[in-house]
């Protein structure tokens, strides 16, 4: 589910029988339940909406899920083959490596 660029991580509790979820890709704690799937997408909105709202209260910008920069580490070996293969494709290792992300994630989703 997404909302307002906002996107929800959905979990099942079977024993208590209710959907549960959270606010994926920030740190803030934002959760909400429900019984049912529609009241689940209600619940989710409403969360978005009142975590939006409690920041601007807080005089803080709420969190974006996103910000487009990605940091991580590789072996050396694995650097030097996507520099390569981003030289011969005749792209930064930078537009690359996006290009081959995202093509994973659409495989993946």
């Amino acid at each position: 589910m997404s909302y307002k660029g906002y996107f929800a991580r959905i979990d099942y509790d079977a024993e208590d029988e209710i959907f549960f979820g959270r606010l994926a890709g920030i740190t803030d704690g934002v959760g909400f339940h429900a019984d049912t799937v529609s009241d689940l997408k209600t619940a989710f909105h409403e969360a978005v909406d009142d975590y939006i709202e409690t920041c601007a209260k807080a005089g803080k910008d709420p969190q974006k899920p996103y910000s487009g920069r990605m940091m991580f580490r590789v072996d050396p070996e694995i650097h030097a083959k996507a520099a390569r293969a981003a030289a011969l494709a005749g792209k930064s290792l930078n537009q690359w490596a996006a290009e081959v992300l995202a093509e994973a994630a659409t495989e993946e989703a």
